[in-house]
């Protein structure tokens, strides 16, 4: 009797394990395998002997850190980094400020027709991001636009966001149309999980619903925005699809524009998969950085803010 509740309770206590076992198989083979393969691939090169011809002329070896030398000194990752930079000082604050102005919106007595309004914002999120960049490229073409032809007939100036400063503009547009309604969505659910209780006591004692929404709804709704904050940060430094499916439309878009499709570039154009592995390994690392760097300044000032 005792081997068998012994067997039981080894059982029981089994269970989580076996049912965690298929996800962790997955997580295994399809994300840490991969990643751990392309950092071995950083490390290694081609050593090509004589004229590279024959048996045995081309051979891997052991690089160390000379991939990681060169993508540092690598002038066209460092300029696709920086135009990410510029990319994202537009879209994270707008994305955000829309979604948060939309959730405080959607979150008053006043409003009509909530369910359609929800559904309308959210829709262009469902929209694949190759499809919507294609959607919006032919709108800013002049010659298929819509806009251009109605600017025409009016008289007024047509500016070309293909080329140039608006490029920065077109490009962050497509995003936030297609990023503001999940981020909006994240931070309404955190407003409906507030207590209706607190907003009847700040309007017993004379508060507006512009000093509930700013004193009262955004303070508390702080780890959704710090949360959608954190994807944001993630997606702008992987920007990858906008770029590319604008790419045909514009001179103005180079095949090294954002430091994805230089990693793109490299390995399937140029052939070179051990730079391309240790560029991708670089941006990992600045996307881990940064998220954790933020991710602890939040937690470090939520903590003082509970010692006050």
């Amino acid at each position: 009797m005792t081997g068998t509740a012994s067997r039981k309770s080894y059982g029981v206590k089994g269970a989580p394990y076996a049912f965690l076992l298929p996800a962790t198989v997955l997580f295994l083979l399809f994300f840490a395998l991969p990643i751990g393969y392309a950092v071995w691939l950083s490390f290694r090169k081609v050593h090509v002997s004589g004229l590279g011809l024959g048996s045995g002329a081309r051979k891997e070896v052991w690089a160390g850190f000379e991939n990681y030398t060169g993508a540092i000194q690598d002038s066209e990752l460092l300029h696709g980094a920086l135009r990410v930079l510029g990319y994202g000082c537009i879209v994270v604050p707008v994305m955000l400020g829309l979604a948060m102005l939309f959730a405080l919106m959607l979150d008053t007595d006043r409003v009509r027709l909530a369910p359609f309004t929800r559904l309308a914002i959210f829709l262009p999120y469902a929209v694949p991001g190759v499809v919507a960049a294609l959607m919006w490229g032919f709108l800013y073409l002049p010659d298929v636009s819509p806009f251009y032809y109605v600017l025409d007939r009016l008289g007024l100036p047509q500016p070309d966001l293909l080329d140039g400063g608006p490029l920065y503009l077109a490009l962050s547009n497509i995003a936030v149309w297609g990023g503001t309604g999940f981020n909006m969505i994240v931070i309404y659910t955190s407003l409906r999980s507030v207590p209706a209780e607190v907003y009847e006591a700040a309007k017993l004692d004379g508060a507006t619903p512009l000093q509930i929404a700013l004193r009262i709804k955004i303070p508390m709704v702080a780890p959704s925005l710090v949360l959608t904050f954190f994807f944001s940060i993630i997606a702008t430094l992987q920007v990858f699809n906008e770029p590319t499916t604008l790419k045909p439309l514009t001179n103005s878009v180079n095949t090294s524009w954002s430091p994805l499709m230089k990693v793109y570039q490299d390995a399937f154009h140029r052939g070179d998969i051990y730079s391309a592995a240790a560029e991708a390994t670089l941006i990992a690392l600045a996307t881990l950085v940064l998220s954790f760097g933020f991710l602890r300044a939040a937690n470090r000032r939520d903590k003082q803010e509970e010692a006050r």
